[in-house]
C-alpha cells in the first residue's frame, strides 16, 4: 500500500467512524466514549490505546489490526466489511436510516429558517423553496 493509499484508508475508515458515532448518539442520545469502547475491547481481548483510537477517528494514520476492527465492528452493531470499507460491503440499514433523517432535519432547519428570515412569505414561494431543497436532497451523494 503506497503512502497516499495508505492515507486516503485512514480517511476513509474515519468517515465511517465518526458516522458510526453520529448513529450511536442518534440511538442513545450520547456519543460513545472512548473509555467505554476501550473497555468494550479489552473485555473480548484486545487492547485500543488512546493514541490508536485518536488516530483512527481522526484519520491521521491507518491502522490494520483485524481483532480492533471485528471489535468496533461488533461494539457499533455493524459487519466488520462495511467499517473496512470493503467493495460491495453495505451500508447497515440503521446508518442509512440515520443518513436519511440527518438530511431530512437539515432541509426542515433550512425552510424553517428561509420562512423566518423571509417574514411574510407566500405559501406559492414557500412551496417552490421546499421542492428546491427536496429535489437537492434527493441529488446528494450516497454515503
Amino acid at each position: 500500500m503506497t503512502e497516499d493509499e495508505s492515507q486516503a484508508a485512514a480517511e476513509d475508515l474515519a468517515k465511517r467512524l465518526r458516522l458510526l458515532m453520529d448513529v450511536a448518539v442518534a440511538e442513545s442520545g450520547t456519543e460513545p466514549t472512548y473509555s467505554q469502547i476501550a473497555d468494550y475491547l479489552r473485555e473480548r481481548g484486545t487492547n485500543l490505546s488512546r493514541s490508536r483510537w485518536t488516530y483512527m477517528v481522526n484519520g491521521h494514520r491507518y491502522v490494520q489490526d483485524p481483532a480492533v476492527f471485528e471489535g468496533l465492528a461488533a461494539f457499533f452493531d455493524v459487519d466488520a466489511a462495511f467499517l473496512l470499507g470493503e467493495d460491495g460491503a453495505a451500508t447497515p440499514e440503521k446508518v442509512s436510516a440515520q443518513l436519511d433523517l440527518v438530511r431530512s432535519m437539515r432541509a426542515a432547519k433550512v425552510k424553517s429558517y428561509a420562512a423566518r428570515t423571509l417574514g411574510d412569505i407566500s405559501p406559492k414561494a414557500l412551496h417552490a423553496i421546499t421542492k428546491f431543497l427536496d429535489e437537492e436532497m434527493t441529488h446528494m451523494p450516497e454515503h
